[in-house]
């Protein structure tokens, strides 16, 4: 039988554990340091495996991320429920798990099984008292997890934690901040008698989330505009603004109704993104750019500015939110667009700060407005409302004019 690990080394395992963890993994990626983690694990607790199960999107299952003498759970993609098996009870009991003799009833990974492991131990990895993952180690012959294997495979746990942490919220935002820059061009698509421009900021604070704004040509020679926020940040919402985005544009071609278009891209949140909530306006101008009209799912109203009078806040009714309440009932304006006249439309990120009232930011911004080109325009608001300190939240405008006929 394989010996215990003895408290007479422990400070030293420790020593060389930090030493790692702290000098030699910190300039891995997340694949390379967690591969390199267990590697030292398996070593520092005379293991012959070790691996690291993450918990998926969801919070149902547990992923098989990195091994170490079990590499074959990360090739097929082991997925374990959590409260099922070995590492799902660990997941659903946030505390250590030793188990002595590994069996069928006890294990449900077949990895483990067929690799004829008897002993395993497992610890929770968490983040802010929140289970993220599992770390165990296993052994190929019998053997009791002392108390000190405990602390030490926690310490592991932690540390891999954070290191996991970090660097997953580095990737995420960067792959969102990806995915916006590919939904969200820096110039919109031109078109004829429209002067357009457009900005997107990310949030210093939430980083990249689901704002977005979008503006198409339709065969009917009717022109789109949206402006949109899909509630939450990071990755996550900006696939979910990606998928309602493309939906949009989809009902656009089928109708020239706004409020037909929400309506029906309500109905696919509700089915598809059941836990989605997003803000937003969709205006469609006539072909003769003449008027538009706008029906707005629970976002802040555009601002009109026109070179005859000072700029103002559209009077559109909101109707709820996307994904707020199923069968809403939504409603259309209609606006003239005589020439020079223009629309500013903006997510909340632009006016809402902490300590100020959302109807101060408002009033800031119509004030920040005059006529001009539509890139003056965003470039005037843009230093005005955020001056020298990045916003908290992701911003996106959207300026819209039309052009004067020349001559």
């Amino acid at each position: 039988m394989m010996p215990d690990v003895g408290r007479a080394d422990s400070a030293e395992k420790l020593r060389r554990l930090q030493a790692v963890t702290d000098a030699a993994l910190s300039r891995l990626g997340l694949e390379d340091l967690l591969d390199e983690l267990l590697e030292r694990t398996r070593d520092l607790l005379r293991a012959d495996t070790a691996a690291v199960m993450l918990l998926d999107p969801s919070g149902t299952e547990l992923v098989a991320t990195a091994a170490s003498g079990l590499e074959r759970e990360v090739h097929q993609g082991l997925r374990v429920p959590v409260g099922h098996g070995f590492s799902g009870t660990v997941a659903a009991r946030a505390e250590p798990i030793a188990i002595e003799h590994v069996d069928h009833t006890n294990v449900v990974s077949p990895v483990l099984l067929s690799e004829h492991v008897q002993s395993v131990l497992g610890v929770p990895m968490l983040s802010r008292d929140r289970v993220i993952g599992v770390l165990h180690v296993g052994t190929l012959t019998p053997r009791r997890f002392t108390p000190d294997d405990i602390e030490l495979l926690r310490l592991v746990a932690d540390r891999a934690s954070l290191a996991t942490q970090a660097r997953l919220s580095r990737l995420d935002r960067a792959a969102a901040l990806a995915l916006q820059r590919s939904l969200l061009p820096a110039r919109p698509q031109a078109i004829g008698g429209l002067d357009v421009a457009v900005r997107y900021v990310p949030g210093a604070e939430v980083g990249v989330g689901g704002d977005w704004y979008d503006l198409f040509d339709l065969p009917s020679g009717h022109v789109g505009i949206v402006i949109g926020d899909v509630a939450g940040n990071g990755l996550h919402a900006a696939v979910v603004m990606g998928r309602i985005r493309s939906a949009l544009r989809a009902y656009a071609m089928e109708t020239a109704d706004p409020a037909d278009v929400l309506t029906r891209l309500d109905r696919k949140v509700q089915r598809f993104e059941p836990d989605a909530m997003a803000t937003v306006i969709y205006a469609v101008i006539d072909a003769d750019l003449g008027a538009m009209t706008l029906s707005n799912a629970g976002h802040l109203p555009p601002v009109v500015v026109a070179p005859d009078r000072p700029c103002r806040l559209a009077r559109i009714p909101p109707d709820l939110p996307l994904g707020a309440y199923a069968g809403a009932p939504r409603r259309n304006t209609r606006l003239p667009l005589e020439p020079g006249t223009g629309l500013f439309l903006y997510t909340d990120g632009l006016v809402e700060r902490r300590g100020r009232k959302i109807d101060s930011g408002l009033t800031m911004l119509t004030a920040a407005l005059t006529i001009g080109s539509a890139d003056t325009m965003c470039a005037d608001v843009m230093a005005a409302m955020l001056y020298d300190r990045a916003p908290t939240d992701d911003v996106a405008v959207l300026a819209v004019r039309r052009v004067e006929p020349p001559g």
